[in-house]
């Protein structure tokens, strides 16, 4: 995650006389009042005479905490709460031993009222944007327990109170600036039965003796020096981060497969589970492990896959997986439609506020029954699919192949003719689409974190449709490319939040835009 600020305070006047104090340096522990919240959910606060800001994980306004710097730079730094001296007025008990909740020291209401605050003024303050309805966010049907998908990491405890030093551990990566898995007793925002699917998984492997793959900590051997005057020195410090690499994304020496994550999906509407170990290449007894899976998960489990992994990316994706047992993709049905879905592929994290969600693009898209409609970054084609029966026809962009298949097999499976889906870059496909299909008078947009680049937002104005109905989980990036559409021609007329992600920062809105 790039823990760079999207927005940063103020500085201080640049007329004033007071000498700036000295910034931090990293591994310093430092003493913050945190003043406010930052987008991306972290603490503000502001050190000294000068006004340098420091960005804190883990606390919340009105908190007095002693925090340790783990990042730096010359406007401001980030740092991770290691004590809270004095807690904040609105601070309540934490409910989970979670590093993935951070808010959950907030009342649920005041968590609502913040995010509904960071929409507008992220609008206000980066788009420059105004006259929009700014509707009341949706709350969460369920504060706890409502994730269809976790992705917890394999790690090794350090004996600092996470288990004995050495033992295997799957849990999540420890707040801000650590490198270091935290275990899990029981993680609150999957279900029961995903928890057991977890457990289950860790007790095998632990039983297995298998490990868990080095995620870069510092190297055992003294570096090599440079050689004066000469390159073999640059060549032998190439082979030994070559041999570095190798070490890391490579087998165990017994020639094992070393342990990377563990994927844990359900299917929320139909009970079913999909159980995915991520590993290094190696040796691995995965059909043992699917055995004991379907021991105790019974019908409940779908499928369980492994995916092989050569990168050095803290990621699940990519690497080459295979089906060890049941089936590959995952049953569920979002409202009206029966769904099949792929291992890899995109879909709502909780699936109740999905279906929310999807009627207030439906309600903001206005769809009379004639319409053409494009959706671009269709993934798996939830919102087409809901969409297509209310539309004159439908067409769907989505990058990755294995999504459109599934949007195509969930268009087949819902008896759904009026949408069509292709395969394509947005950037590239949609003048392409332009000329195939002729101009949308409605176009819905649902780009990830970074939204949408300004090539695409060119060619969203090239295609001039009436009405753009924009699904945003950044409000920062929905912010700028709101604005460009504006400049265009269109008019911001409403926004309403929507909570997906209870106890985090993370928001969710939907955003309608018409031509003035």
């Amino acid at each position: 995650m790039n823990t760079t600020p999207t927005h940063v305070p103020d500085p201080p006047d640049a007329t004033t006389t007071t000498p700036p104090s000295p910034r931090p340096q990293r591994g310093d522990e430092l003493e913050l009042r945190i003043e406010s919240l930052a987008f991306g959910g972290e603490g503000v606060a502001r050190l000294g005479d000068g006004g340098y800001v420091v960005f804190v994980a883990g606390a919340i306004p009105g908190d007095l905490v002693r925090a340790v710097v783990h990042k730096r730079k010359r406007s401001y730094a980030h740092a991770r709460t290691l004590e809270v001296l004095e807690p904040s007025a609105e601070r309540i008990a934490p409910v989970a031993h979670h590093p993935g909740v951070p808010w959950q020291v907030l009342p649920y209401e005041r968590q609502l009222q913040i995010k509904r605050e960071q929409v507008d003024e992220a609008l206000k303050r980066i788009g420059h944007l105004d006259g929009y309805e700014l509707q009341e966010i949706v709350p969460a049907v369920q504060p706890w327990r409502y994730r269809n998908k976790l992705e917890y990491s394999f790690g090794e405890a350090v004996g600092d109170g996470d288990g004995a030093p050495g033992e295997l551990l799957c849990g999540f990566h420890a707040p801000a600036g650590g490198n270091r898995v935290t275990p899990m007793d029981d993680c609150l925002l999957a279900s029961e039965r995903g928890n057991l699917a977890r457990e289950v998984a860790l007790r095998w492997c632990r039983a297995e003796g298998l490990t868990a793959w080095d995620r870069g900590r510092p190297p055992a051997v003294e570096p090599v020096r440079p050689r004066e005057g000469g390159q073999r020195g640059g060549r032998e410090r190439r082979g030994r981060r070559d041999h570095r690499r190798e070490e890391r994304i490579g087998p165990a020496p017994d020639g094992r497969a070393r342990l990377r994550n563990l994927v844990v999906r359900e299917g929320r509407r139909s009970g079913q589970l999909q159980v995915r170990i991520v590993t290094t290449d190696g040796e691995l007894e995965a059909g043992s492990l699917a055995a004991m899976l379907s021991e105790r998960l019974g019908k409940s489990l779908s499928g369980v896959l492994w995916t092989r992994s050569s990168s050095l990316a803290e990621t699940t994706g990519g690497g080459e997986t295979e089906l060890v047992w049941g089936e590959a993709k995952l049953p569920e049905r979002l409202g009206e439609l029966d769904l099949q879905i792929s291992a890899e592929a995109f879909f709502q994290t909780n699936t109740e506020m999905a279906e929310r969600l999807y009627e207030i693009v439906a309600e903001y898209a206005a769809l009379e029954g004639w319409e053409r409609v494009y959706d671009l970054y269709s993934g798996i084609g939830t919102i087409a699919l809901t969409l297509a029966p209310r539309a004159g026809e439908l067409w769907g962009i989505e990058l990755i192949e294995a999504a459109v298949a599934d949007a195509i097999d969930g268009a087949r499976a819902n008896g759904i003719t009026k949408a069509k889906f292709f395969a394509g870059d947005a950037r590239l496909a949609l003048p392409e689409l332009l000329t195939r299909a002729g101009r949308p008078d409605v176009l819905v947009v649902d780009p990830p974190r970074a939204g949408l680049s300004k090539k695409v937002v060119h060619r969203i104005i090239d295609c001039a449709p009436k009405r753009i109905v924009y699904v945003s989980c950044n409000p920062t990036t929905l912010a700028p490319n709101a604005a460009e559409l504006v400049d265009a021609g269109w008019v911001l007329r409403k926004v309403r939040p929507v909570d997906m992600f209870p106890q985090t920062h993370h928001i969710e809105a939907v955003a309608v835009l018409e031509r003035s």
